[in-house]
């Protein structure tokens, strides 16, 4: 995606976007939604992308009780351990 493209997108003009490629400036919190990326990958501290609607689903389970929560997990687990085993068979 070209610095055009990116400033377009998050209504940033193009000098804007090259000086965050330089990190002469810092984005923001805004921009990362825009883009649908945490604000630890847009400034590099990550390499790992997260999907928005994992996130969310992520946001959703931490709301639950602690029982509920727990279920999720070991449901999760179980699905996780059988695929991974599919996979190596």
């Amino acid at each position: 995606m070209s610095q055009h493209e990116v400033g377009k997108l998050v209504s940033v003009h193009d000098p804007v976007i090259g000086r965050y490629e330089k990190v002469k400036v810092k984005p923001s919190i805004e921009m990362a939604t825009q883009l649908e990326v945490s604000l630890d990958y847009l400034v590099g501290s990550t390499d790992t992308l997260l999907e928005t609607s994992i996130v969310n689903r992520v946001i959703d389970i931490q709301k639950l009780k602690e029982n509920k929560k727990q279920h999720v997990f070991s449901l999760l687990d179980a699905f996780l351990k059988h695929t991974k085993l599919q996979s190596i068979m």
